[in-house]
C-alpha cells in the first residue's frame, strides 16, 4: 500500500514536472513569435542616371527578416523580378550585367549598429552595417535607414544608397558607358509585421 502511495505520489510529480515544461516551452514559442518581424512584399528599386538614357527598375518581392532582439537583419531579392519599361533592358540586365541564372539572388545580411530597442529607433536615422552580397561578391557595407511607424501600428524600413558596379565586379562595356551609370541609386521601402514561427 505503502508502494503503492509512493508510486501515485511519483507519477504525479512527474505529471507536475511535464506541465511546468509545457507551459515553459509554450512561453519560449509566444516569446520567440514575437521577436522577429518580417516582410514578404518589400520594394526595391534602382535607378541609373547616364547622359544618353536613365534606367530605372523595381521588384515587390523583397524578404526581409529583423530579429527585435538583437537588431539582427537580413534582406534579399531574386534578381529576375526586378521589371524594367523596356523588355531588352531587363534582358540585358539579367543576361550580361547581373547573370541571374548564375547569381539569382542580391542577399544582404547585417546588424543595426548601437542597437538599444526598436523603438528607440523610431523617428530618427540609423546605421546598419553588414555584407551585400550581389553577383558572387561580398562586400561590406554601412548604410543609412529609418523606421517609420504606418497607421495600422506595423513598421516600415526605409533606406537610399548607393551601388558601384565595380564594387561588385559588374563589368560595363565601353561602348555602353554613356548608356549606365557606374554608380547605381538605390531605394528601399520594407513593410514589417510580426512573424509567428
Amino acid at each position: 500500500m505503502i508502494f503503492k502511495n509512493r508510486y501515485h505520489i511519483g507519477i504525479l510529480r512527474i505529471s507536475f514536472l511535464l506541465k511546468i515544461f509545457c507551459a515553459c516551452i509554450i512561453l519560449n514559442a509566444s516569446q520567440s513569435k514575437a521577436q522577429f518581424l518580417q516582410s514578404k512584399s518589400g520594394n526595391i528599386t534602382f535607378f541609373s542616371e547616364a547622359p544618353i538614357e536613365n534606367i530605372e527598375a523595381s521588384s515587390n518581392s523583397v524578404i526581409a527578416l529583423i530579429n527585435s532582439e538583437n537588431g539582427e537583419i537580413a534582406i534579399k531579392v531574386f534578381l529576375r523580378s526586378f521589371e524594367f519599361e523596356k523588355a531588352l533592358m531587363q534582358e540585358h540586365f539579367n543576361e550580361n550585367y547581373v547573370e541571374s541564372d548564375k547569381y539569382p539572388s542580391a542577399n544582404f545580411k547585417g546588424e543595426i549598429v548601437d542597437f538599444k530597442g526598436l523603438s528607440k529607433l523610431q523617428k530618427k536615422e540609423f546605421s546598419i552595417k553588414g555584407f551585400l552580397d550581389l553577383h558572387g561578391v561580398k562586400k561590406e557595407r554601412t548604410v543609412i535607414a529609418k523606421l517609420v511607424e504606418l497607421n495600422n501600428g506595423n513598421l516600415q524600413l526605409q533606406s537610399n544608397f548607393k551601388i558601384a558596379c565595380k564594387d561588385h565586379d559588374i563589368k560595363i562595356p565601353k561602348i555602353l558607358w554613356k548608356n549606365i551609370a557606374e554608380e547605381i541609386e538605390v531605394s528601399l521601402v520594407i513593410p514589417l509585421k510580426p512573424k509567428e514561427l
